[in-house]
């Protein structure tokens, strides 16, 4: 049995769920990648941002900060005109804003990687949620996480997009003890 988001949402949400969801990303690119999709994914459902993703890779140059953070504003208009991207104009220049700040938090804390884990002091907070009403859209860490990351230039990063980049970078298990990929992934 899956997490009750998982089952019946298609072979791609699946997969995901399977695969990816809640194992831990120690890459800087693999991490930038997942806080850009989840900031994009604000005010809609995961589904249609995991569906863009190879759009947003194209776009985005894979993902690799210092070509984003160097990313023209003409460039940026014409993200805006991709259709396999969410042409929302904040959320597509946002990703230049973060790739910058991300290459300065690299620059000041060895790595992206290395910043970000430290909020769970780099060991991945592993829950034993029962059933899904447990599961919390945020916690105070992600708060934490939020205001610190807003701070340091980021936009679209609030509490609740923290959470869900915590759980699918794996900094957070979130997979309900029912689960059968619970503790299968690391």
């Amino acid at each position: 049995m899956s997490c009750s988001w998982a089952l019946n949402a298609g072979p791609v949400m699946e997969a995901y769920h399977d695969t990816e969801w809640a194992v831990p990303h120690r890459d800087d690119r693999a991490l930038f990648e997942l806080i850009s999709l989840e900031g994009a994914q604000a005010g809609l459902s995961w589904r249609t941002v995991l569906a863009r993703r190879a759009a947003y890779r194209a776009a985005y140059h894979g993902f690799d900060i210092a070509r984003v953070s160097a990313m023209t504003d003409s460039e940026l208009e014409s993200v805006l005109t991709e259709s396999g991207v969410i042409r929302h104009r904040l959320k597509v220049w946002s990703v230049r804003g973060n790739a910058q700040a991300a290459a300065e938090a690299a620059a000041r804390h060895g790595s992206l990687t290395a910043w970000l884990w430290s909020f769970v002091d780099g060991t991945p907070i592993v829950n034993h949620w029962t059933e899904p009403g447990q599961v919390p859209a945020s916690t105070e860490t992600s708060e934490r996480m939020s205001k610190t990351l807003r701070k340091a230039g980021f936009r679209f990063v609030g509490s609740t997009i923290c959470y869900a980049f915590m759980q699918a970078s794996g900094m957070v298990d979130d997979h309900l003890t029912t689960c059968a990929v619970k503790g299968k992934q690391r």
